[in-house]
């Protein structure tokens, strides 16, 4: 069997995520195809991410990317995220990973209308409120945002009384229809940090290909995973799709996926044509935003994190900004009221890497030109950082 030791594996993820300077591609399509998918629950960490691994990114190349030539599509998928898809991977997971979260979503919706009292029969709900969703959305090219869509459509202005776990309202039903494929988020009328979409159906927004099936999408994501992520264990796969070993493991058989070894014993899976060494890249740095792709694309992380998940995940389970060297996490990023970047530590690092972090953070700094961006989910490290920057 073939031995994976984790230097070799943080050299694959250095080149095959374009980290580091000489990794880096010409376009966002390039780097969402280097990644598989890139995260965007939190707005502006798709355009963080780009600019880890995009050459001279700026705002435009996004949003042309996104809205313009619409080669990069936002869907919700695995683990009930929000992701930025390139558009020949989504009738692969509109049939699999999107369908899994449009139907616990849909049965959550309908059981939750029952309990505030708004439905007797929450799924006949749901089936009118999508076909008048659908109705005014047809006379809007252009899309409606989630308030224009309350107003045009009143019955979905529900009032979350008494209250359930999560609350009842117009983005949670505009989610659920959006998950099946049926409306696409389309421009963001907000700054870049924010979110604020229009809806439009789908049928206005891009050509849908024929869904595949959801073993024949599942197989695509496990395999497009594979040479993103891979070696990754049956574990890793299973908790990044959010679904079952049965369908991870039917997908490796498929893909005629080769079991190698890893470092603390593991079992790890690559594609059978992808079994050679990758040359190591040249030292390199980066600084990634919270919850980038790269931190959140496996389950088992010591080989890229080390002790270090207690100071860089917040209690939840999602990661924090984090500073990488080599391969390795070694601290996090905060920005100072001026918009400053700055580095914080969790362990010693060489000089030559201190002084590449700081040269990454100007960097940054000067990319985001004294925008400060807001982040949801803050680690522990940040927390620190922040309160030790100068008042």
């Amino acid at each position: 069997m073939r031995h994976f030791p984790d230097s070799e594996r943080r050299a694959r993820l250095a080149v095959r995520h374009a980290l580091g300077a000489q990794q880096r591609v010409g376009t966002p399509e390039a780097a969402t195809r280097a990644m598989t998918v890139m995260h965007s629950t939190e707005p502006a960490t798709v355009y963080l991410s780009y600019w880890a691994r995009v050459e001279s990114l700026t705002i435009a190349d996004v949003d042309r990317a996104l809205y313009t030539d619409r080669s990069l599509v936002k869907q919700l998928a695995m683990r009930r995220t929000l992701f930025v898809f390139p558009r020949d991977l989504l009738a692969a997971v509109l049939g699999s990973a999107s369908a899994r979260v449009a139907a616990a979503e849909r049965a959550r919706l309908a059981k939750d209308l029952v309990a505030v009292g708004v439905a007797s029969d929450g799924g006949a709900w749901l089936d009118e409120a999508r076909a008048a969703i659908l109705a005014a959305l047809a006379g809007e090219p252009a899309g409606l945002t989630a308030a224009e869509l309350r107003a045009a459509v009143p019955m979905i202005d529900v009032r979350n009384s008494p209250p359930v776990a999560e609350p009842l309202n117009v983005s949670r039903f505009l989610a659920g229809l959006g998950a099946a494929g049926d409306i696409q988020r389309a421009e963001n009328t907000g700054h870049w940090r924010t979110s604020r979409p229009r809806w439009t159906l789908t049928s206005n927004w891009y050509a849908a290909e024929p869904q595949l099936t959801a073993a024949e999408g599942y197989r695509e994501l496990v395999s497009r995973w594979l040479y993103s992520f891979g070696p990754g264990t049956e574990a890793d796969l299973v908790w990044w799709l959010g679904s079952t070993k049965s369908v991870v493991r039917s997908a490796l058989a498929e893909l005629g996926a080769v079991a190698v070894s890893l470092d603390g014993g593991g079992t790890g899976w690559l594609l059978p044509d992808d079994l050679d060494a990758v040359e190591a890249p040249a030292p390199w740095v980066a600084l990634l935003p919270v919850l980038d792709p790269t931190v959140m694309g496996w389950l088992s992380r010591d080989f890229y994190l080390g002790p270090h998940a207690e100071r860089l995940f917040e209690a939840r389970g999602n990661a924090g900004t984090t500073a990488w060297v080599d391969g390795r996490i070694v601290g996090c990023w905060v920005q100072d009221a001026a918009g400053v970047v700055h580095v914080a530590l969790v362990e010693d690092v060489a000089p030559a890497a201190q002084r590449a972090l700081d040269a990454e953070a100007a960097r940054l700094t000067s990319w985001l030109a004294g925008e400060r961006v807001g982040m949801v989910y803050v680690s522990p490290a940040m927390k620190d950082a922040l309160s030790s920057l100068p008042s």
